[in-house]
């Protein structure tokens, strides 16, 4: 029972931040935002123009650059943060994967910081392209009090950065429709309902959106080791497929001791400021971000480390000479029956 409390405290704490917020399309009750027309609530005098600089140093206006009759995902975040703005972040990278080529061409992200006096662009690119971004994602800063004045009226008006919005703001510009979602929701459903910005794009998929009419939020797996890494790792590390935002996990409990390991997934941060030799190592290394303290149990760690060595066992049986001889055999087969007809 108790690992079952733990874990659903996770979920909560995972799940929470935005799935409360309205879905996408639907109007925002008592707050800023509303399907009204631009030309109502939505133009140059409700959103600031105020001069902003990206990653890359390069200056923009904010409404007539960057929000003016465009499709826009934007969410708020600083680069200091050592609780879920690196989770959020890894989660929208993933979404930004979904998308493709549409992100900088139809649909434009903007990661706007609530610390501008110490996220500079170079701070923000450091913190970008450690979580890989691509093209048309653009981490946003400028002086204290432009900054404030875009997160008053894009409804972020927290006193505490801590404790500041983590949902993502949806906005098709040209309409004036405004919606809240979350990057915590199954990524599939996130990607579709930032297409369906594009009324267009919608129109074509309403055969689509019927068939999905019934779709469950999120499914969790009974394995509460590979819902864990799903929604709290997946966005950071991959087992047998690369670095990405940290390192590749496969094989990670032959490097590592065990209990080093449930330590480290548990209290990060605590590992880190007792200047524990590998966890800064780590810190050292992989410098855009370091990892979140996301209140994981240690029988939950040891859950998760039981996941990945049985991804690494799978791993490591796909990749036997046998595996490949029958999967280059079972390909050859496949390509001759699809001739033969």
């Amino acid at each position: 029972m108790l690992r079952i409390a733990h874990f659903l405290r996770l979920n909560a704490f995972l799940l929470a931040l935005g799935l409360a917020a309205a879905a996408c399309g639907q109007a925002l009750a008592g707050d800023e935002f509303s399907s009204a027309p631009q030309s109502s609530r939505w133009g140059k005098d409700y959103l600031p123009n105020v001069e902003v600089q990206d990653q890359d140093g390069k200056t923009f206006h904010f409404f007539d650059d960057l929000i003016k009759d465009k499709l826009v995902v934007i969410n708020f975040i600083y680069t200091s943060c050592t609780d879920i703005c690196p989770l959020t972040t890894a989660r929208l990278a993933q979404v930004q994967e979904r998308l493709g080529d549409v992100v900088g061409r139809d649909i434009f992200m903007y990661s706007i910081t609530i610390d501008p006096e110490h996220d500079t662009p170079a701070a923000l690119k450091q913190h970008a392209d450690a979580f890989r971004v691509g093209p048309g994602w653009k981490f946003l800063t400028g002086k204290p009090d432009d900054i404030a004045a875009i997160r008053y009226k894009l409804g972020e008006r927290s006193r505490i950065a801590a404790e500041h919005r983590h949902e993502m703001l949806l906005g098709n510009a040209a309409t004036g429709n405004w919606s809240r979602d979350s990057a915590f929701g199954d990524l599939e459903r996130v990607a579709f309902n930032i297409r369906s910005l594009d009324p267009n794009w919608r129109d074509e998929k309403r055969i689509a959106q019927k068939m999905n009419a019934g779709y469950q939020e999120v499914v969790v797996s009974d394995n509460q080791g590979e819902a864990l890494f799903t929604k709290a790792c997946a966005g950071c590390h991959t087992v047998g497929r690369g670095d990405r935002v940290g390192p590749d996990l496969l094989g990670v409990s032959t490097r590592r001791d065990r209990n080093w390991l449930a330590h480290f997934i548990s209290e990060p941060d605590k590992m880190r400021a007792e200047k524990d030799p590998i966890a800064t190592s780590l810190a050292s290394k992989y410098k855009g971000v370091r990892m979140p303290n996301l209140q994981i149990s240690q029988n939950d760690a040891n859950d998760l480390i039981t996941y990945i060595d049985v991804q690494t066992y799978a791993f490591a049986i796909s990749n036997t000479p046998a595996a490949q001889q029958h999967k280059s055999t079972h390909d050859h087969s496949t390509h001759s029956h699809v001739h033969k007809h």
